[in-house]
């Protein structure tokens, strides 16, 4: 039982990291956007910025996936009621 526990424990914690590095890089990402924003915009600065969002958006789905066991743009399983049941 206590390694049963030890497990969910351990889901819940890494659940909770990848969570607080998604948001991490949500700002990060947001942080970039103003940046490029607030300083005088050149065609050199927007390419790094789509790179760098890009490169990030790329993290941001593989942390997902490893997170959720999906990938964000599918459905999460609905559990069947008769399975559960018995």
């Amino acid at each position: 039982m206590a390694a049963q526990e030890r497990r969910e424990d351990l889901r819940a914690y890494r659940r909770n990291l990848g969570r607080s590095i998604l948001l991490g890089l949500e700002f990060l990402v947001a942080a970039d956007i103003i940046k490029t924003v607030a300083v005088t915009p050149t065609f050199t600065s927007v390419g790094v910025l789509a790179i760098i969002v890009l490169i990030r958006t790329f993290l941001s789905w593989s942390l997902q996936l490893e997170i959720e066991g999906r990938w964000p743009w599918q459905k999460e399983e609905e559990e069947d009621p008769a399975a559960t049941a018995s």
